[in-house]
């Protein structure tokens, strides 16, 4: 369990980044799926830096990481906690790997693994898109759609879990999404904002993930608060470098 815990946190650092958006989203009449279209990040290389914080029921953290992403390829991170270097992420289209510097050990992550451990398709493409701000699960033709004044809905299913995206109308760039699991009351909320110019598109800046679940000993509140202060696409190859200490223990 203590992986899984120490993975959750992960997902909750590397899922994008928001504040609260205070429009109400009214009745939804349907539309066609051919109405829905959204704005997404497409790029070779990325690179940035980011400030996180993280909060659940009894502390606070702060860390900030570096941040390079080789599409659909993989996902590095270099964690630093008041200056010291803290850990260092890899995630790749067969594992997730997490290295604590202050804990001198690491974790190895399946997504075969982790789908069943959350129930919910976890791969590499679903968290580069959490990353980045775009659609989660693919579109299909059994999204259900609608809109309001504001923003155009899309509603998808993956297994027990219910995703819902909040796309605004005028930039097409999703701005909410929420995940929920009807039978335990288990919910992500991912919002985005802060959309500045990334290469032709927009990216978001800030981000706010909430992650209310259920444990033996109660409702467990985790919260991630996430600012970049930099990001840049381009076709320049970056490098991805990434060990493991021998002496550091597998958990």
């Amino acid at each position: 369990m203590r992986k899984f815990v120490y993975f959750f946190s992960f997902l909750l650092i590397s899922g994008g980044c928001a504040h609260r958006i205070s429009k109400k989203v009214g009745p939804l009449p349907p539309l066609t799926p051919t109405t829905i279209d959204v704005q997404e990040i497409d790029f070779e290389y990325m690179q940035g830096k980011a400030k996180l914080v993280y909060r659940d029921n009894t502390k606070e953290r702060e860390v900030k990481a570096n941040i390079r992403i080789r599409k659909d390829s993989v996902i590095w991170m270099k964690l630093h906690v008041l200056g010291i270097q803290g850990g260092a992420v890899l995630i790749n289209k067969d594992s997730i790997t997490i290295v604590s510097d202050l804990q001198k050990e690491y974790y190895v992550f399946d997504y075969t693994e982790l789908s069943k451990r959350f129930n919910f398709k976890i791969n590499y493409h679903s968290i580069q898109s959490a990353l980045l701000g775009n659609l989660i699960i693919p579109k299909g033709t059994n999204d259900k759609i609608g809109e309001d004044s504001f923003f155009k809905k899309v509603i998808q299913k993956e297994d027990s879990i219910t995703v819902q995206n909040l796309i605004n109308k005028s930039t097409k760039k999703i701005e909410r999404v929420d995940l929920n699991e009807p039978g335990t009351g288990n919910s992500v909320r991912i919002n985005y904002s802060d959309f500045q110019p990334l290469g032709d598109k927009l990216f978001p800046y800030h981000g706010l993930i909430d992650v209310l679940y259920k444990t033996s000993a109660g409702i467990v509140n985790n919260t991630i608060v996430f600012e970049y202060s930099k990001a840049d696409v381009g076709t320049k190859e970056l490098r991805f470098h990434f060990k493991i200490p021998k002496r550091y223990d597998r958990r």
